[in-house]
This record gives C-alpha cells, sequence and structure tokens, in this order.
C-alpha cells in the first residue's frame, strides 16, 4: 500500500457514525492514529493476499473491490461509494485479503488501525453493534448479488450494474449522465460478463433508447425501462 500526503480533514463529520458512539478518550486515540491517504487513478488500495492492517474508508473518489478468477481474468464484486467502510473483514476472520481493492480514479481514503479499532470494539458494545449491523448489510447485499448474477441473462445483469452505479455515484448536472466513466471492461467485469457482450448490450440498449454513450459516458434516457429490464432478469 503506498503511502501519500497527510491531509487534515475534521473525522467528527467525515466519521460520524463511529465518531458519535466513542468516549472523548477514544476519540483522540482514533485521531491521533488515523491517516489520510491518497491514492491515484487504478493504483492498488490492497491486493489480494495482504494482510489486512486497516479500516477503511472512502471520502471522496471511486473505488472497485475485485476478485482474480480462472484465466486471471477479475470479477468486480462490488464498487464503493463515499463514506463507506471497506477493507476490515478480513481482519475480522483474521486471514489474508482475499480480494483486491483499486481506485477507479483519484481518490481520498482514511485508514484506520484495525488493532485499535478491535481494543475499541472490547469495551464499547455500541460500537460491536454498529460493525455487525455494517457487516450484515454487506452480506445481504452479497447474496442478492450472487443470484443476479448467476440467474439474471446478460441484458438483465447490465441494466442493474448501471442502475448500481447511478445510485453509488448519482448523475451529473444534466440530471441524465451516471457520474463515473467506465472503461468497456470494467463494466463487463462488474456485470460478469465478457467485454464484447458487454458492448453489444450497450449498443442494443443505445438502439432501444434506453441510454446514449458519449465515449465512456453513459446518459439514462428512459430509467423506468432500465428497472424492467433489470428485474425481469
Amino acid at each position: 500500500m503506498a503511502g501519500k500526503k497527510k491531509e487534515v480533514i475534521d473525522l467528527s463529520s467525515t466519521l460520524s457514525d463511529i465518531w458519535r458512539i466513542l468516549t472523548d478518550a477514544e476519540r483522540e486515540m482514533l485521531r491521533s492514529s488515523a491517516r489520510i491517504v491518497q491514492f491515484k487513478k487504478n493504483e492498488a488500495i490492497y491486493i489480494e493476499n495482504d494482510v489486512p492492517k486497516y479500516l477503511m474508508c472512502l471520502f471522496n473518489g471511486k473505488v472497485k473491490i475485485l476478485k482474480s478468477g480462472i484465466g486471471g481474468r477479475s470479477q468486480i464484486i462490488r464498487i464503493i461509494r463515499p463514506m463507506q467502510y471497506f477493507g476490515y473483514r478480513a481482519y475480522f476472520a483474521r486471514e489474508n485479503y482475499v480480494t483486491a481493492a483499486m481506485a477507479f480514479e483519484s481518490c481520498t481514503v482514511c485508514m484506520i488501525p484495525m488493532e485499535l479499532i478491535e481494543k475499541f470494539l472490547r469495551k464499547n458494545g455500541n460500537l460491536a453493534l454498529l460493525f455487525i449491523q455494517l457487516l450484515s448489510v454487506d452480506l445481504g447485499v452479497a447474496d442478492q448479488r450472487i443470484v443476479n448474477l448467476t440467474q439474471k441473462h446478460v441484458r438483465g445483469r447490465l441494466a442493474e450494474s448501471l442502475l448500481a452505479l447511478m445510485e453509488s455515484y448519482g448523475l451529473e448536472e444534466d440530471g441524465a449522465t451516471i457520474n463515473i466513466y467506465l472503461a468497456r471492461e470494467d463494466l463487463a467485469n462488474l456485470s460478469n460478463m465478457t467485454t464484447s457482450n458487454a458492448i453489444r448490450t450497450l449498443s442494443n440498449f443505445v438502439n432501444e433508447r434506453i441510454i446514449a454513450i458519449d465515449g465512456r459516458k453513459i446518459k439514462i434516457i428512459d430509467e423506468e425501462r432500465l428497472h424492467k429490464i433489470s428485474r425481469m432478469g
């Protein structure tokens, strides 16, 4: 993991859900231990088999969680949205990372030592409950994603991915263009399909006036129909 320029950020507002649960003494320990790290586009934040050491919170930018598969092909397991925590499950499982995290674009990540978090958890029941809730939500999302990726056809999977990107990163000022510019390969890896299938399905969506494409920009024209395709699978 690369170290970058240190930034001063108000943790009481950026980590508000954790901050409000901590005691004053714990807050001071958190403030002195947290690091703010910058990552460049396509830079690895952690890689498979790394030893987990930090709880990470994405302050700004976009991050993808990857898992290498057969033949070296990567599957995008999930995307991280700003103010979302990641990178901590493997520590609790007492195992090395089974995934990798990479910056979609330049991003800022807060890194908190997991040893400190564990120390807090052993004394702070409300904080422990928060992490149980976070892990439970992630497990539910993962369960649903498994079903969607294995049972939906390519059109349904791609529609779901576009809607997920829109939900996570929002729209640009025009109120229609998804606020992330993805390579076709990334979109394919997110949707569990080949790049050629992703390109072909995107072209079909364009011809059907569901979306419009300008380079890597994807504009949603008919969101209702996109939801319908995703539901029907």
